[in-house]
C-alpha cells in the first residue's frame, strides 16, 4: 500500500506541475480527492490492512492529502498571477487615466426633497396612495360633478374594471381622511396622469405635491400663513406671494397662487392652487366613514397643490418639460 500511496502522490504532483489552467487543476483535484478518486480508494484499502500497520499508512495518507493540497494551492496562485500579468502585459502606464463621472439627483428630485424638508418643519407628515384609484376618490369625494370635463374619457385614463389612473394626488387626501381621525396635517406627492397632448409644456404623466390640514377652527388666515411661509422658505424671504380668486370643485373659496422672486425671473409666475376644503368633501368622507368625525360643523381645513415640473422648470430656466423625462445625459449633467 505504501507504494500505491507514493505512486498516487507522484502522479498528482506531475500533473499539477504540467497544468496550464485553473480548470485543469480542478480536474486533478476531482481525480485525487473526489468521491471516486484515488484518495477515497486508498482510504478503503486502509480498512483492509493489518491493524498494526494502519497507523503508518494513516500518516502516509495524511501526508498525501497535505502535500497534494498545498501543491494545488500554490499552482492555482501562480496561474492567477500569470493570468493577471498577461492581461496587463501590454498596458501602457504612461497613458492618462479614464476620468470618473459622478451622478447626481434629478432636478425634480432635488426640488421635491427641498419642499418636503420645509413641510416637515411646518409639522406636516407624509401620506401615500396608489396611482390606480377609484372614480369615487378621484372625483365624487372631491365634489366633482358627473358632467365635469375631467371625468371624460378624452381627459382621463380609465381601466376596464372602472378604475382609473389618478388625475391628481388629491386622492391621497381622501384616503388619509378615510382612515385617520382629525386633526390631520399631511402632504402627499407622486405621479398624476391626464390625456394631454405631449408638447413643451404638457406631459401625460407629471408630478404633484399637495398638503392638507384639517382641525377645529382652521381659517383662511391659517392657509395664507402656511403658503407664504412655504414659498418664502423655498424662494427666499424677498419673494412676493399673490392670491387670485379661482374655482376648484373641492375648495371654497379657492385661489391660484402667484409668486414673484428673483430665482424664477421677472414678473409674476402662477405656481400653485389652494383653498378651504368644501363642506361637500367633508360630508362625502363622513358618509364613507359612517361617522361624523369630519362633519363640517365640527372641523374645517385647507388644501394646496403644486405642479413639480412647472416649478422645476421655473427654478432652473428649463424651456421644454420633455427634457425632464428623456434621460439625456447632456441635459442632466448640468445639475451635478
Amino acid at each position: 500500500m505504501k507504494s500505491q500511496i507514493k505512486r498516487v502522490q507522484g502522479k498528482a504532483l506531475e500533473e499539477i506541475a504540467a497544468a496550464e489552467s485553473v480548470s485543469a487543476l480542478n480536474e486533478i483535484r476531482t481525480r485525487v480527492f473526489g468521491r471516486s478518486g484515488s484518495f477515497a480508494l486508498l482510504n478503503r484499502l486502509l480498512k483492509e490492512t493489518p491493524e498494526e500497520e494502519r497507523p503508518l499508512f494513516g500518516r502516509l495518507l495524511g501526508d498525501l492529502r497535505r502535500i497534494v493540497t498545498t501543491s494545488l494551492k500554490r499552482k492555482e496562485s501562480l496561474l492567477g498571477k500569470e493570468g493577471d500579468q498577461a492581461v496587463i502585459g501590454d498596458l501602457d502606464l504612461t497613458l492618462p487615466g479614464t476620468a470618473s463621472e459622478y451622478g447626481a439627483a434629478h432636478p425634480l428630485t432635488c426640488l421635491l426633497n427641498h419642499a418636503v424638508a420645509i413641510l416637515h418643519r411646518m409639522g406636516f407628515s407624509c401620506a401615500t396612495g396608489p396611482d390606480i384609484e377609484t372614480e369615487w376618490r378621484c372625483f365624487d369625494a372631491l365634489n366633482t360633478p358627473n358632467d365635469h370635463p375631467a371625468r371624460n374619457e378624452k381627459n382621463t385614463f380609465y381601466l376596464q374594471d372602472g378604475r382609473l389612473l389618478r388625475t391628481h394626488t388629491s386622492t391621497i387626501q381622501i384616503r388619509t381622511m378615510e382612515r385617520q381621525l382629525p386633526p390631520v396635517r399631511v402632504f402627499g406627492s407622486g405621479a398624476a396622469y391626464r390625456r394631454d397632448e405631449v408638447n413643451a409644456t404638457h406631459l401625460i404623466q407629471f408630478h404633484q405635491l399637495e398638503g392638507l390640514y384639517v382641525s377645529k377652527d382652521v381659517t383662511l388666515a391659517d392657509l395664507k400663513g402656511a403658503i407664504v411661509f412655504f414659498f418664502r422658505e423655498l424662494f427666499g424671504q424677498e419673494a412676493e406671494i399673490r392670491f387670485r380668486p379661482h374655482f376648484f370643485p373641492f375648495t371654497v373659496p379657492s385661489y391660484e397662487i402667484d409668486v414673484r422672486a428673483t430665482v424664477v425671473g421677472d414678473g409674476w409666475l402662477e405656481l400653485a392652487g389652494c383653498g378651504m376644503i368644501d363642506p361637500a368633501v367633508f360630508e362625502a368622507v363622513s358618509t364613507k366613514r359612517g361617522d361624523r368625525a369630519y362633519s363640517p360643523e365640527k372641523v374645517s381645513g385647507f388644501a394646496f397643490g403644486i405642479g413639480l415640473e412647472r416649478l422645476t422648470m421655473a427654478l432652473n430656466g428649463i424651456a421644454d418639460i420633455r427634457l425632464l423625462t428623456e434621460n439625456d445625459i447632456r441635459f442632466l449633467s448640468q445639475f451635478r
